[in-house]
This record gives C-alpha cells, structure tokens and sequence, in this order.
C-alpha cells in the first residue's frame, strides 16, 4: 500500500514537472508572437508614411517616376509579406519572405531619398522634412522591435530545446521559430558607415 502511495506520488510529481515545461514553452511561444506583433505595429506605420512621402516627392520629382512607381511597388508586396508572416509568426518560410520583402523595400526607399537629395527645393519642403524625419524614427522603432521579437524567438528555442523540455516540445509539436534576419543582400547595413572628410 505505502509502495502504491509513493508511486502515485512520483506520477503526479511528473505530471505537474510535464505541466509545468509544457506551459513555460506556451509562455515563450506567446511572448515571440507579442514580440511580431509589435514589428506589425511600426511596419504599418511605416507602410502609412510611404503614400505622403511618394505624394510630396510627386510634385518635384517630375522626371523620376520610375523612382516613385519602384517604391509603391514594394511597399505593396512588402505588405503582403507581412500579412503571410502576421499569419503563421515564427514560420521559417515566411519570415523569409518578409525579410525579403522589407529588404526590397528598404532598398527603393533608399533610392528615392537619394533622389530627394538632388533636389534641394524638395529637401527643404517642410512636408518633406517631417515625413523623413517620422520615417527615420519609425525605422529606429523598427529595428527596436526586431531586436525584440529575435531575443524572443531566442528564448523560446532555446527553452525547446534543451533537455528536458525538448522532450515535451517533441511529444506537443513545439516547431522551432525563426529570427527576422537582415537579408543577405542588405549586408551594407551591417556595416558601419565610412566617413571622409
């Protein structure tokens, strides 16, 4: 009878330890899908901006449409790379394709500020002036977020992995969760930039 006890003792001993793995990885995967949800915020904002940014620039920038067109059309597929990773957060392919997506992005953006730079008129537009300064924090809100969302999906793969909780993610289907990486071919952001005077 006292050898039933304690064995039932130890099974619900293993129970509550399994319970208790099995909610800290819930809690991990929560706080990473939070995390996205915070670089959806500041991505829609950014997405908000771009519209007033290609209108103001509209006026001055006559005779650079292909600039304006390129960077309304990644904005557009830029936002459906986000709708397919607001939709399965974590998923490998689709924060691939968001990186990519952001990446392209970012890469017309950068053209067309380079452009606004060749005309002084639009760089001294007081529109002008306040919507980049609103696009520079919200890409510093951005890159925040993002550091955010990776030390999360962090956490939480690094708690599905070790051993024992690596058991019980196995047993419940725990997928690992991918990071949002700077794509490979923005690797000059990596860098710091070179000042010459």
């Amino acid at each position: 009878m006292l050898g039933l006890l304690i064995l039932l003792g130890l099974l619900v001993l293993l129970a509550l330890w399994a319970v208790g793995i099995y909610n800290g990885l819930v809690m991990a995967r929560n706080a990473y899908k939070n995390a996205f949800a915070q670089i959806d915020v500041q991505l829609q904002r950014r997405f908000d901006l771009i519209p007033n940014l290609v209108e103001t620039a509209k006026a001055y920038l006559a005779h650079e449409r292909g600039t304006l067109e390129a960077v309304t059309a990644a904005r557009t597929a830029a936002q459906a790379g986000l709708a397919a990773a607001k939709a399965a957060p974590g998923d490998p392919a689709a924060m691939a394709e968001l990186a990519r997506t952001q990446g392209a992005l970012d890469g017309a953006l950068g053209r067309l500020l380079v452009t606004v730079e060749a005309y002084p008129e639009l760089k001294a537009s007081q529109n002008m002036m306040q919507l980049t300064e609103e696009l520079t924090s919200t890409e510093n809100k951005v890159a925040f977020a993002r550091q955010a969302y990776n030390d999360s999906v962090m956490a939480y793969n690094n708690k599905r992995e070790v051993f024992p909780s690596s058991v019980v993610a196995g047993m419940f289907n725990f997928a690992p969760a991918a990071l949002l990486d700077i794509p490979a071919d923005r690797a000059e952001v990596r860098e710091a930039p070179k000042v010459q005077f």
